[in-house]
C-alpha cells in the first residue's frame, strides 16, 4: 500500500485519480475544497496550494500534481497577469510541492512524480498561448527532474486532449461543440477523467519502474495522426 499525495484531487481528473486509488493506497489530498468521497485510507488537508504553508508529511512513494488552467483567448485580450497566474497554478504549484516533500519522497518505496501537461504544448491551437506556454514549462520540469532525480525517483507527465471535467465544461457546453470536439479526434471521441486516472495509476506504479522523463500524450489522435 503506497502512500500517494494528490494535490487538486477534489475535482475533475484529480478526483477521478483520487476515486481510482483510495482503495489500494494510503491517499492524502491537498485542495481548497473536499473530495466528494469519504474513505478510511483518504485524509484531506484543505490548502490553497499557492498561498498556504503546506502540511508536513514524513514519507510519501508518490506525488501527483493536478491544479491546471483552460484560459483561451486571443492574444491581444491576454494581460500579463493572465500569463503569470497560468504559470503559477501549472509551474509554481508543482514546484512549491515538489521542494516541500522531496525529502519525505525520498523516504518512500519507489517514488515518483506525475505531472500534467496538455496536447496545446504539441499542437499549436489558437487561443491557446498563455496555457500552452505554462504547460511547456511543466514539460520542460519533467525532463529536467526526471534526469536530476534519476535513478532514486521517477518523473512523468500525462498531456491530455479534453476531457469531461468541469474545466472544460465550456467547451463541451451545448451538443454542436461536443459534436465538433468528437469530430475533430481521428478517434472521435474525447476523454472521461476515469481514463486519465487508470493512464496515472499505471505511471505511479512499480509496473512503470522503468519509465522517466516521458510525456504521455492522452490525445485521441489529434496530435499523432492527419486523417
Amino acid at each position: 500500500m503506497k502512500n500517494i499525495l494528490v494535490v487538486g484531487g477534489s475535482k475533475g481528473i484529480g478526483n477521478a485519480i483520487v476515486n481510482t486509488l483510495v482503495n489500494d493506497n494510503k491517499v492524502i489530498n491537498i485542495s481548497r475544497t473536499e473530495p466528494t468521497i469519504t474513505h478510511q485510507n483518504l485524509t484531506h488537508y484543505p490548502c490553497n496550494v499557492l498561498t498556504d504553508e503546506l502540511p508536513e508529511i514524513d514519507t510519501l512513494d508518490t506525488i501527483i500534481y493536478c491544479p491546471g488552467s483552460i484560459n483561451l483567448k486571443p492574444i491581444s485580450r491576454l494581460s500579463l497577469d493572465d500569463f503569470r497566474n497560468d504559470f503559477e497554478i501549472n509551474v509554481v504549484g508543482a514546484v512549491k510541492s515538489i521542494q516541500t516533500y522531496l525529502k519525505a519522497l525520498k523516504k518512500g518505496d519507489s517514488p515518483s512524480i506525475l505531472l500534467f501537461s496538455t496536447v496545446a504544448s504539441k499542437l499549436g491551437m489558437p487561443y491557446h498561448a498563455s496555457v500552452a506556454a505554462a504547460k511547456s514549462g511543466v514539460e520542460g520540469l519533467v525532463k529536467s527532474l526526471g534526469a536530476e532525480l534519476a535513478p532514486t525517483i521517477r518523473v512523468n507527465a500525462i498531456a491530455p486532449t479534453v476531457t469531461d471535467t468541469a474545466l472544460a465544461a465550456k467547451l463541451l457546453r451545448n451538443e454542436k461543440m461536443v459534436e465538433n470536439i468528437t469530430e475533430r479526434h481521428p478517434l472521435k471521441k474525447f476523454l472521461n477523467p476515469t481514463e486519465v486516472a487508470d493512464m496515472a495509476t499505471f505511471l505511479t506504479s512499480n509496473k512503470a519502474s522503468s519509465i522517466s522523463g516521458q510525456i504521455f500524450e492522452m490525445d485521441c489522435g489529434i496530435v499523432s495522426f492527419k486523417i
